[in-house]
């Protein structure tokens, strides 16, 4: 069960990475403005955080394996159309719904593996999971760059076809269905939700895009927070609600979900402004950025299933801990190396950010979903997963904005900096952890 669940993961992540360095050869092919383009990785982020707890509290409902196989059955037939892609509208559609109901199955997944680990297990099958993640864009660089070189990008969608028929046929083989429940769907907190997400995240990417004076921000945000106002009342009056707020008085619940998602704004905002400082800074190349950059990916896919054994032998909060601090010395150091000029400084702090991000995320991951009843997993992994990428937006936003496109070193210094604050305060948000058991 955990290889099948895992080789879903691997298949709806690993086109990330090649297609955003692919954008430009993608413009050119349809005539389009890049900023156009861009929206092939914006718009799926932005509609699968919509989707997350929506998929997640349906595989609570109705069981985990159905979600998941209808899912993946949709996303490999959206990848091959995808491949078959006649302009970039149909380019942008058709890659959204191939990542909605890709990715967002992937609390589903979690939830499918959690079912069958005992609780003191969890942490390091959270660990493997966590390096999957992290692997899968790795390949999707390593491998696909001279794919695409060679034979186009589209191949990149074929191989992603083909990646995911296999995962189905493994699942369709091995998954156990979960038990499900009677009760009524919370139409009316998903929508709130949805809307109130969707208006903070479409703030977050429009403000890169324009001056944060821009009526249609503030319009966004306004909205975004009356309607996540609107979840809350509706939460609280709710039958079977989407997400029972109680949840949220558990300190390894809230604590842990908080840090994860600052823990991921830190890291993958640096990671958006690190290629910047070598293309522009050092000169570097494209492909001498990517195998630069690869020094991080690796370290975080080498260092999860060591916080894995962390969180097992530690508990989850020390392992928490030790994870967040290590990010936070190793951005000190990047941003100490931009300033300086100096790449050795720079490569070791990659390789403790990378590290740092696989040493926390399965322990802060395992005690969120431990918070909880098993019945409510899906929708937990959901809530995890989804303000994650709400801090992955930000720490992309906000970086980039402190850089604020001067190629000068002092610029990235500085940015990077910005970074450690938001890796300090992902330190102090697992300090109010507790041991399991005690709120």
């Amino acid at each position: 069960m955990l290889f099948a669940a895992l080789g879903g993961t691997f298949a709806a992540t690993f086109p990330v990475t090649i297609l955003t360095i692919s954008l430009g050869p993608i413009a050119t092919e349809f005539g389009a403005k890049e900023t156009t383009v861009a929206w092939v990785i914006s718009a799926p982020l932005l509609m699968s955080a919509i989707a997350l707890p929506l998929l997640g509290k349906f595989g609570d409902l109705h069981g985990h394996r159905r979600v998941f196989l209808l899912g993946f059955g949709i996303a490999t037939v959206a990848a091959v159309a995808t491949s078959f892609a006649w302009d970039v509208v149909s380019l942008i559609g058709l890659r959204t719904v191939a990542a909605v109901v890709g990715g967002a199955t992937q609390p589903t997944a979690m939830a499918l593996i959690l079912s069958v680990h005992k609780p003191e297990e969890r942490v390091r099958a959270m660990g493997w999971w966590s390096m999957t993640s992290a692997a899968a864009p790795a390949f999707g660089l390593i491998a696909g760059g001279p794919l695409v070189d060679m034979l186009g990008w589209r191949t990149v969608f074929v191989v992603q076809a083909g990646l995911s028929a296999l995962a189905l046929a493994l699942a369709y083989a091995v998954l156990r269905e979960t038990p499900r429940r009677t009760a009524r769907f919370d139409v009316a907190g998903t929508v709130a939700l949805g809307v109130g997400v969707s208006g903070l995240m479409f703030a977050l990417g429009r403000v890169r895009e324009v001056p944060w004076s821009d009526p249609t921000i503030w319009a966004a945000v306004v909205l975004g927070v009356l309607a996540l106002v609107a979840f809350v009342w509706i939460e609280e009056r709710a039958v079977a609600p989407l997400l029972p707020l109680e949840f949220f008085g558990n300190a390894n619940f809230s604590a842990s979900i908080a840090s994860n998602a600052f823990n991921a704004s830190a890291y993958m905002g640096a990671f958006a402004v690190a290629p910047l400082l070598f293309l522009s800074v050092f000169g570097y190349s494209i492909t001498g950025t990517a195998g630069i950059m690869l020094l991080r990916t690796l370290s975080l896919t080498l260092g999860s299933p060591i916080g894995g054994r962390l969180g097992t032998r530690l508990g989850e909060r020390q392992a928490a801990l030790i994870g967040c601090g290590v990010m936070v010395v190793g951005l000190i150091l990047i941003a100490l190396g931009a300033a300086w000029v100096w790449l050795p400084l720079i490569a070791v702090g990659l390789v403790l950010q990378g590290l740092g991000h696989g040493f926390a995320q399965p322990p802060l991951t395992a005690a969120a979903v431990g918070a909880v009843p098993d019945q409510d997993l899906g929708i937990a992994a959901a809530t995890n997963r989804l303000t994650s990428q709400v801090g992955v937006a930000f720490g992309i936003t906000a970086l980039t904005m402190v850089y604020g496109g001067v190629n000068e070193p002092h610029a990235f210094a500085r940015a990077f900096l910005f970074g450690v604050l938001l890796a300090v305060v992902s330190f102090v948000l697992a300090l109010w952890m507790r041991k399991p058991g005690l709120h």
